[in-house]
């Protein structure tokens, strides 16, 4: 079995912001903020009724956005972000049925995981990028740190409470390659369509090491 296709999204920037767009009117402004903040992957969760029609909006009008999908978890999803333009795909957790979907899609995926058990079963499965979430309540850097020595291969993207304060934290961990968060798109300044805040905190996210 092959893993998840490269180029690797891990790699595109050390944020990948998650997105929840409430406003489908909201979607490529938003992109546009990010990307120009140097932050190109993008995670739209599939949590609004918008959500796909604000993948297909940044696709088709965002070029220099890398727009993704989370929160996939039924192959019947993996079907219709594909369909809407999705570049990747992120999961909060997988099964075996929801695995050979997104690996069928043909672009880079990230299953979500937060035991050692899962992280040995998807590297038995040939799969070695994942999401470790939610990765406060999961053990934090301590857990993921304590992973690293037995299970050099797998690379993760951590996300679940994590913001400006502890992202150099993960960041500094070897089996880290980039974290996900939200803290750069603050609800007042997305409320007041502040797109140059956002901006600005994009590009403060991706100066991050």
């Amino acid at each position: 079995m092959s893993a998840s296709p490269a180029p690797s999204v891990l790699d595109l920037a050390p944020v990948i912001p998650v997105v929840v767009v409430e406003e489908l009117g909201d979607a490529v402004p938003l992109a546009r903020a990010l990307v120009a903040g140097g932050l190109p992957a993008i995670e739209v969760t599939l949590r609004t009724p918008v959500a796909l029609d604000a993948v297909r909006a940044i696709a088709d009008e965002v070029p220099g956005a890398v727009v993704g999908a989370g929160t996939v978890i039924s192959p019947a999803q993996v079907s219709d972000v594909l369909a809407a333009g999705a570049r990747f795909l992120v999961s909060p957790g997988w099964t075996d049925v929801l695995l050979e979907s997104m690996r069928a899609s043909g672009v880079p995926f990230l299953p979500g995981v937060s035991t050692a058990s899962e992280v040995v079963a998807l590297l038995e499965r040939g799969v070695s990028e994942m999401k470790f979430f939610p990765a406060q309540a999961a053990g934090g850097t301590a857990y993921l740190k304590s992973l690293s020595g037995p299970l050099p291969q797998a690379r993760f993207c951590p996300t679940g409470g994590i913001g400006p304060a502890n992202a150099p934290d993960y960041l500094a961990l070897p089996n880290v390659a980039c974290v996900g968060g939200s803290w750069m798109l603050p609800a007042d300044a997305v409320a007041a369509r502040d797109w140059g805040r956002v901006e600005a905190l994009a590009r403060e996210a991706a100066a991050l090491k």
